[in-house]
């Protein structure tokens, strides 16, 4: 007659080896998440600020201001941000530049996101 196995300690050998592998999985969701927020957050700072900028009296600095509007809103979500502008007879492109937060010390992600809106013009 064999006796049974001691198991002991088998679940604590388990979560050892299973810790830090859904520690890392976590890490790695979370800077994607913060990387995604950031370029989101310019992208919606391009739209708004392209928008001011085609609006039938607007201009570029009109898209500056909307953009740095904004981006005074987000908090620290980008940073070393920069706003370009540019409006032409049919079109208004606003591009936001950026750095997302990050969980990798010495590493910062640049976001560049860009709009261009149709600049509205009464006709007729």
């Amino acid at each position: 007659m064999t006796r049974p196995r001691d198991e002991r300690g088998s679940t604590s050998v388990a979560l050892t080896l299973l810790l830090p592998v859904l520690l890392t999985f976590v890490w790695v969701a979370m800077g994607a998440a913060m990387y995604h927020f950031g370029s989101t957050a310019a992208q919606s700072a391009a739209q708004t600020a392209a928008s001011a900028a085609a609006a039938e009296h607007g201009t570029t600095s009109a898209c500056e201001q909307a953009a740095a509007a904004f981006i005074a809103t987000l908090g620290d979500t980008l940073t070393d941000v920069s706003v370009t502008c540019r409006r032409t007879a049919t079109t208004a492109t606003a591009t936001i530049t950026g750095t997302a937060l990050s969980l990798v010390p010495g590493w910062a992600p640049t976001i560049i996101q860009t709009a261009t809106v149709a600049v509205e013009r009464i006709s007729g």
